[in-house]
């Protein structure tokens, strides 16, 4: 298999990772056009004797890591308020090992060698990013998915972090109606919803009216990830596990500068 094929299935996912870690679609594909760059300048730089998709996360670390520590792009289409604030106190590293942990779905093992560290050090790492997360950030979440049962689940997730949920609809304008009386901060959003709706229209919709940071959550994830148009910054793919959904609710809440202030 020629490199380029055998990288291509897992560009879509690590530009996901790159716009979690970074905040901002911009920020995260500029780091992901880089790592492509540099494995075209320098094809040995792509350790190909690693599993590919370890290889092209951590080519593309060693670029992130480069650039003090990744804080250049994390900077990229945020305000220079509360996010910052939080950016200098949150090591860089930690974040890292929490998303390809959580986000991702590495194993402890192939986060540390993604990121050239020990699996001690990366388990310390995602502790700490955890408590830290969960010290800083409070807010109220509406979840726009048909299935009662994952509904529950992620309300059950979403209140041990912390948070209140205003919500949960099942349909498009059920969705609109909560998001204008309730005004969240944050919204989980399925894409297919039980009367034929779309979970992306009323995202749509919701936002033209307030701005708030949406996490999508989908069996689906390649009609989204397609390159073609703005792709959302947080996806999670279902079945998603409890640790998945801690991490992209930490980190939308963490990157918004409107952060519960809807609230």
């Amino acid at each position: 298999m020629s490199l380029s094929a055998s990288i291509a299935p897992h560009l879509p996912y690590l530009r996901r990772y790159a716009r979690a870690l970074t905040g901002s679609q911009a920020g995260g594909d500029s780091y992901v056009r880089a790592t492509l760059e540099a494995i075209l300048a320098k094809p040995e730089a792509f350790e190909s004797a690693l599993p590919a998709r370890i290889a092209l996360y951590r080519l593309f670390h060693a670029i992130w890591a480069t650039t003090n520590d990744g804080d250049r792009a994390s900077e990229e289409g945020r305000s220079a308020s509360s996010p910052d604030e939080r950016l200098q106190a949150l090591s860089p590293s930690n974040r890292e090992a929490l998303l390809l942990s959580a986000l991702e779905g590495f194993s402890r093992a192939e986060t540390a060698r993604i990121l050239n560290k020990t699996e001690a050090a990366v388990e310390a790492q995602i502790v700490k990013t955890q408590k830290e997360i969960e010290l800083q950030l409070s807010s109220r979440v509406l979840i726009i998915e048909d299935e009662s049962i994952i509904a529950l689940d992620l309300e059950s997730i979403v209140k041990n972090l912390g948070h209140e949920v205003v919500g949960i609809a099942a349909t498009r304008d059920d969705a609109v109606r909560k998001a204008l009386t309730h005004r969240p901060g944050l919204v989980l959003a399925d894409i297919r919803l039980a009367d034929g709706s779309s979970g992306i229209d009323a995202v749509s919709e919701i936002l033209r009216s307030f701005d708030v940071p949406v996490i999508f959550i989908t069996a689906y994830p390649e009609r989204l990830l397609t390159g073609e148009r703005p792709e959302p910054t947080y996806l999670i793919t279902k079945p998603f596990l409890t640790e998945t959904v801690m991490a992209a609710v930490g980190q939308a809440l963490f990157f918004h500068p409107a952060k519960q202030r809807a609230a």
